[in-house]
């Protein structure tokens, strides 16, 4: 499987959630696939925040009244975002739904493109003026700032001020151009972090993980402790037979960790103290050698290293928990945050493609479509806090529970999804191999900064 196909998975199954039908509901399933290739995402929605989560006041939106003349609203995703009856969210929602088409005379029709060829066709459609829908999930990578620079796409800042429903961040920070927010969606979930073998953790007699957590003292200098700590030849042959580290792939991880970025809008971003702090962090994974070393295998390496039982930490998505649990029966498999970087004020997953709405220029009264998306998800919750139904068929301890919330906080970054052209993968090959870090830093400027130029026309 090529690199392009891998990243292309992680973000779905990471981070689309931005674009589900979403944003009302505070629990229910998985909100992204298992596995990809075989199950579509649930279209349980990734949950607004509450207030203990801080969503802030609610400015929900006036009534209107109005008559849709039996329009058709066409909602359009690569699996189908029609609101099921699987939770009491949800069939709030659905009622929510049918008392609008009656009062407001619309219908709703939900249109599915396979994701192979999901980019093409939306774009092709915009670009003609015949948009395949009236309500659109796409992705920053090709919306920002290719069609919104185009005016293919309406904007919405001034209709999406309820933050109850809406995520502001996706409106004014991600879907941002110019000034002016272009898509909109609801508060994300899931999160990516470290699993991390509890049984092999006890074993060892570690300190264990948890309590750098509530210590507030899960930062990269006890991260890489831990990894040296687990690093042991128990058997006294000469040679390690446990590890603290399955994979050294974490460089989107440690940027965010840090709140540092490779780019910034339409500058390359290398240079930037923050970022050369997480670079420097990277290549110590390597310099000090304490990450497992590979033994030729492919990318699913890491995955197989944990499943052995004798590797500490594998970071992942907490999508695979139930996978892993499965393979792993004999080990208590825990879940803890990726370790805070000096810069870092959260714990942070990033966010490397996110989703979100859009309206199509092409159609009329965008005021309308969000006004009937932002009564949709106008109920009262019956969970404490987003994705609870999810988490807790995942996790039993709440410690793992806590830990997944902990890591919900989105940090989003450009790379090879925004700049195809960006040689991402070998950037993080050298630093991954330790070579100097100043040194890959000066190599990479000028084609990073090409990359960004091609998309942004320069």
């Amino acid at each position: 499987m090529n690199k392009k196909l891998i990243m292309l998975l992680v973000s779905l199954m990471l981070i689309f959630s931005l674009a589900a039908c979403s944003s009302g509901s505070n629990g229910g399933n998985n909100p992204g696939s298992t596995n990809a290739a075989t199950e579509e995402p649930s279209n349980d929605p990734a949950a607004t925040n509450d207030a203990e989560e801080g969503a802030g006041d609610s400015k929900e939106t006036p009534e209107m009244d109005f008559d849709m003349g039996g329009r058709v609203i066409k909602i359009v995703n690569f699996w189908s975002l029609e609101i099921g009856e699987d939770n009491p969210d949800n069939i709030q929602r659905k009622k929510n739904l049918e008392a609008l088409k009656k009062k407001h005379n619309f219908e709703v029709e939900y249109v599915v493109i396979d994701g192979a060829e999901y980019q093409k066709k939306v774009t092709a459609s915009l670009l003609a003026g015949e948009p395949v829908g009236d309500i659109i999930a796409v992705s920053r990578s090709y919306t920002i700032p290719a069609l919104a620079s185009q005016d293919l796409l309406w904007p919405v800042d001034e209709y999406t001020k309820n933050d109850k429903v809406f995520d502001p961040d996706v409106t004014n920070r991600i879907m941002n151009y110019n000034g002016k927010g272009y898509g909109f969606g609801g508060y994300p979930g899931g999160a990516t972090g470290f699993f991390y073998n509890r049984t092999l953790m006890n074993n060892l007699g570690m300190k264990p993980l948890q309590e750098y957590v509530d210590e507030d003292n899960w930062n990269w200098e006890t991260f890489i402790q831990v990894v040296k700590e687990a690093n042991k030849d128990t058997n006294n042959d000469g040679k390690l037979d446990t590890w603290g580290l399955a994979g050294a792939g974490v460089l989107d991880a440690a940027l965010a960790s840090n709140e540092a970025s490779l780019t910034k809008e339409d500058k390359q971003n290398l240079d930037d103290p923050k970022t050369v702090e997480a670079l420097n962090f990277m290549s110590r994974l390597s310099t000090e050698k304490i990450v497992r070393p590979s033994e030729g295998g492919d990318w699913t390496e890491p995955s197989q290293f944990f499943r052995q039982g004798n590797t500490l930490l594998y970071f992942s998505g907490v999508y695979e928990a139930s996978g892993l649990k499965n393979d792993m029966k004999d080990f208590d498999i825990g879940f803890i945050p990726f370790p805070k970087g000096p810069n870092g004020s959260v714990f942070y997953t990033p966010d490397t493609n996110p989703g979100a709405m859009v309206i199509p220029k092409a159609v009329p009264n965008p005021e309308q479509l969000i006004y009937i998306w932002e009564k949709i998800e106008d109920y009262e919750t019956i969970y404490d806090f987003p994705l609870q139904g999810w988490y807790e068929s995942m996790f039993t301890n709440e410690d793992d529970i806590n830990n997944v919330r902990l890591g919900t906080n989105r940090f989003y970054l450009d790379n090879m999804s925004t700049f195809p052209s960006m040689p991402y993968y070998e950037f993080a090959d050298e630093i991954n191999k330790g070579q100097s870090v100043s040194t890959v830093i000066e190599t990479y400027k000028t084609p990073f900064q090409a990359a960004i130029d091609e998309v942004y026309k320069k």
